[in-house]
């Protein structure tokens, strides 16, 4: 029986950290704490929770540099771009404050004589996140921040590859004072997350997964009347139109395509461009491609890092080696980036492939990305929707009409022009098809952490109303 984890760093394989599994009894003191403290926060004017809730950040944001620094060792991200996570931590939770009081207000409904009617977004209680390793910050704040200012209580349990992380969200609740159990986390097995998921303590679970985790959870809650939120990835694609600013295109696609080497839910995995203007972009992405530096992320001057263990480095291998079996081409040489093995990918461009291929129709999550010709937006649609998956898509274009008009018909939760792999805490963060079902950020965000109550009073009793 495992009893404890080991968070094995991709960088040189070093152990970074070893941590005790929660006891049963642990679990249980856990969410008897997270239980007791929902009734008290609540309660808590909105007010107070929204500054007890922006203490937490500043005090998070105020560990920058060791976030930056731990960051790299757990997930192998280069240093040089951590703390742009940290950045995008703040902005979402800043965003979610800044909306809380109206987001949260009582819905007043139209006078009407004798009554007065309004709905009231109650907290549900205790919300269980389970967070992806990926953008653990990231992640983890999409559900944290909103459920805390909505007055839910939060159990956070992160990836065993990103331990640290969840223990510095901690460290920053308590340096800022949040009551006892209103945030707490649990170092969990699979097994004790799908029974946490499946106990009636927990009113709410917010998974960032694959696919297969994401029925996991659901099969642990299959018993139980409560909401999942559940964001698990996509295939995401991007259609360059001939009258599209081609160097924007071509520059933003490519970091799209190899930020994080590769490892995003929202990055770009396949690309569509029409053939006015294919070779130009396929040259240029060649070029772009080959300005990476593969290597050691604790060195500034590396801009793409490992993946994040070796059994995902070897499945995106072996998705590219299949598509060349099939007859993809690869453009960018792997031999001119000399740290490869292990865990170390150099960035793959593949041209000449199809949808037989699982690089244009799996989730690859690594620095591959490919390229198809196609003859007219009408091809672009079809083969942009021919996905299991619908988390963003994007459109690259001079023509607004054009865009939100194709964008009508593409089955996606975000449509972007001229921009990809981005989330805009305003707009609701949301998936379709196999990417998952739920929504988190932007004033949806909150009725999905709230349940609506409806107050029906009538004021005047004997009259004739």
């Amino acid at each position: 029986m495992v009893t404890e984890l080991q968070t094995i760093s991709p960088i040189d394989g070093r152990i970074v950290a070893t941590r005790e599994l929660a006891t049963p009894t642990e679990i249980e003191a856990t969410l008897n704490r997270a239980q007791a403290a929902s009734q008290s926060w609540r309660r808590t004017p909105l007010s107070e929770r929204i500054e007890r809730v922006r203490g937490f950040v500043d005090a998070f944001v105020a560990m920058n540099d060791q976030l930056v620094e731990e960051l790299a060792w757990q997930i192998g991200r280069p240093i040089r771009f951590g703390a742009g996570e940290i950045r995008g931590f703040e902005e979402r939770a800043r965003h979610m404050i800044a909306i809380a009081e109206d987001s949260l207000a009582d819905l007043q409904l139209p006078d009407k004589a004798g009554y007065i009617r309004y709905i009231k977004r109650e907290p549900l209680g205790v919300v269980f996140t389970v967070a992806a390793w990926n953008y653990p910050y990231l992640i983890a704040v999409n559900s944290l921040v909103p459920a805390l200012l909505a007055g839910n209580v939060v159990v956070l349990k992160h990836s065993a590859q990103t331990p640290l992380c969840a223990e510095r969200l901690l460290e920053a609740s308590v340096s800022a004072g949040l009551p006892d159990g209103v945030f707490q986390i649990l170092h969990l097995s699979h097994g004790d997350a799908a029974k946490v998921v499946g106990d009636s303590r927990v009113n709410f679970v917010a998974f960032t997964g694959s696919v297969s985790g994401g029925r996991a959870i659901r099969r642990a809650a299959s018993e139980r009347f409560i909401g999942i939120g559940l964001e698990l990835g996509g295939k995401d694609p991007a259609y360059v139109r001939p009258d599209a600013n081609l160097q924007h295109a071509i520059e933003s696609l490519v970091d799209g395509s190899f930020f994080n080497s590769g490892q995003s839910c929202c990055g770009i995995e396949r690309i569509y461009v029409h053939r006015d203007c294919y070779d130009d972009f396929v040259d240029g992405v060649v070029q772009e491609t080959s300005g990476y530096i593969l290597g050691d992320p604790m060195d500034p001057a590396t801009t793409l890092g490992p993946v994040v263990r070796k059994s995902a480095a070897d499945g995106i291998r072996q998705q590219v080696e299949q598509a060349l079996g099939l007859g993809a081409r690869s453009l960018v040489d792997p031999d001119f980036f000399p740290a490869r093995g292990g865990t170390y990918i150099a960035p793959r461009v593949l041209v000449d492939v199809d949808h037989r291929m699982d690089v244009m129709s799996e989730e690859t999550f690594g620095p591959v990305v490919g390229i198809m010709a196609v003859d007219d937006d009408d091809q672009a649609i079809e083969r942009m929707n021919d996905s299991c998956y619908g988390l963003t898509a994007s459109i690259w274009t001079a023509d607004l009409d054009a865009a939100v008009a194709i964008g009508d018909q593409i089955q996606t939760g975000t449509w972007f022009m001229n921009r990809c792999d981005y989330l805009d805490p305003g707009l609701a963060w949301v998936g379709v098809k196999d990417s998952g079902v739920g929504c988190t950020l932007s004033q949806v965000g909150f009725e999905h952490l709230t349940r609506p109550k409806s107050y029906h009073l009538r004021t005047h009793v004997g009259d004739d109303v």
